[in-house]
């Protein structure tokens, strides 16, 4: 049975959610990142995974610029969970699948056109997250693409101390299941793996957006 979008309101409308995203979330410049992310994803997508998906957010502003997608949410976090089954209740494109990604993926996921990651891979540790992209590699059709809008670690303390800064809040308070890598690492592991066309595509201090397409 073909799947059917909601009807259509100014709250399925891109500019709109961002509009209100951007006043509603903290983190400065967060929505750059996001539009940037959505930029990567090819209209012809038609099946996405988001890992880490939280309560949905990124997932569902994909929905809205492609309302043909069918999504897969993955997330182990009950509370978030919960969210995330809020924001979907009504939408049968999405499944949600309630996992932890320090285990490997299960294979019964099937093949994606598009996965996503937003803020959450960064809580893995450095063997983990690149086991995890050589999942992501297997898990993707020729031609997909990953996008990870991820928290990455400064080259200094003192840059550090600056993206606190910037988000108004002390460095003491960082989450401790932080585990911050460098860019240039990252796009090294993924061109290992085998992803073609890997960079950088935004970035704001410890805010960036990486892209790699597998062949």
């Amino acid at each position: 049975m073909e799947n059917i979008a909601p009807p259509k309101s100014e709250w399925q409308t891109v500019d709109h959610a961002f509009a209100y995203l951007a006043r509603a979330d903290k983190l400065p410049h967060r929505t750059e990142g996001e539009r940037t992310l959505l930029d990567q994803i090819p209209s012809s997508t038609r099946r996405v995974l988001d890992l880490g998906t939280g309560d949905g957010r990124l997932l569902s502003l994909i929905l809205l610029s492609n309302p043909s997608v069918e999504g897969v949410a993955l997330d182990f976090s009950e509370p978030m969970l919960e969210r995330a089954k809020v924001r979907f209740a009504n939408d049968k494109r999405v499944t949600i699948i309630k996992h932890d990604f320090t285990y490997p993926l299960p294979e019964k996921l099937g093949l994606f056109d598009a996965v996503v990651s937003s803020l959450a891979i960064h809580h893995l540790t450095d063997p983990r997250k690149k086991q995890l992209y050589t999942e992501i590699f297997n898990h993707l059709n020729h031609g997909g693409v990953f996008c990870n809008l991820e928290h990455v670690a400064s080259p200094t303390w003192n840059a550090h101390l600056k993206f606190f800064a910037a988000i108004g809040q002390p460095v003491e308070t960082e989450d401790p299941s932080n585990k911050l890598l460098d860019v240039e690492t990252q796009l090294r592991w993924l061109r290992e793996i085998g992803f073609i066309d890997v960079d950088c595509y935004w970035k704001w201090l410890e805010v960036a957006l990486l892209v790699s397409f597998k062949p």
